[in-house]
C-alpha cells in the first residue's frame, strides 16, 4: 500500500512546486533562476520531491474542445458497499473518464467524463457505466463551459 503520509516541505520546496505546476516543461536551470537557488540545489530538491512522491508525474494539459472533446459532464455514482476495489479498475479502463474521485455525501464517486459529442457521453453513461455491476445509480451534470483547465 502506498505511503500517503505528508512530506515536510519548506518555502523553497513550495516555490519549486509552484513553478513546475505553472509549467512542467521548465528546465532545472530556469526553476533555479526563478526560485533564486543554485542549479545543483534545484536538481537535488526536484529529485527529493520526486522520490518522496510529492511530484508524481510531469504531464501536458489540453484544451478539450480544441482536442475534439466538445461534450463534458460530471457523473456521480452511488455504488454497492463492497464494490469499490473492482469498480475503480473498471472505471480507469474507460478512456473518456478523465478524473475519478471517491467522495462522501449523497453519492459515492464523481467522474469527469469527456467525449467528442453528446452521443459519446450517452454511450459512456448508458452503455458502460450503468451496466457495471456495483453501480446502483448515476446522475449527470453537463458542463457548459470550463473556466479553469489547470
Amino acid at each position: 500500500m502506498p505511503d500517503h503520509s505528508p512530506v515536510p516541505l519548506d518555502d523553497v520546496d513550495r516555490r519549486i512546486i509552484a513553478e513546475l505546476v505553472r509549467d512542467g516543461r521548465l528546465s532545472v536551470t530556469t526553476v533555479a533562476e526563478n526560485v533564486h537557488i543554485s542549479r545543483a540545489h534545484a536538481y537535488a530538491r526536484i529529485a527529493r520531491l520526486t522520490s518522496t512522491g510529492v511530484l508524481t508525474k510531469f504531464t501536458a494539459l489540453i484544451d478539450p474542445v480544441k482536442a475534439g472533446l466538445k461534450s463534458s459532464a460530471y457523473v456521480t455514482l452511488k455504488v454497492s458497499q463492497h464494490s469499490w476495489r473492482e469498480l475503480k479498475e473498471e472505471l480507469r479502463a474507460i478512456p473518456e473518464v478523465e478524473h475519478i474521485a471517491l467522495v462522501g455525501g449523497d453519492f459515492d464517486v464523481i467522474l469527469l467524463v469527456r467525449a467528442e459529442d453528446n452521443a459519446g457521453l450517452r454511450r459512456v453513461i448508458f452503455d458502460q457505466l450503468q451496466s457495471m455491476a456495483g453501480i446502483q445509480d448515476t446522475q449527470t451534470f453537463l458542463v457548459f463551459e470550463d473556466l479553469d483547465n489547470r
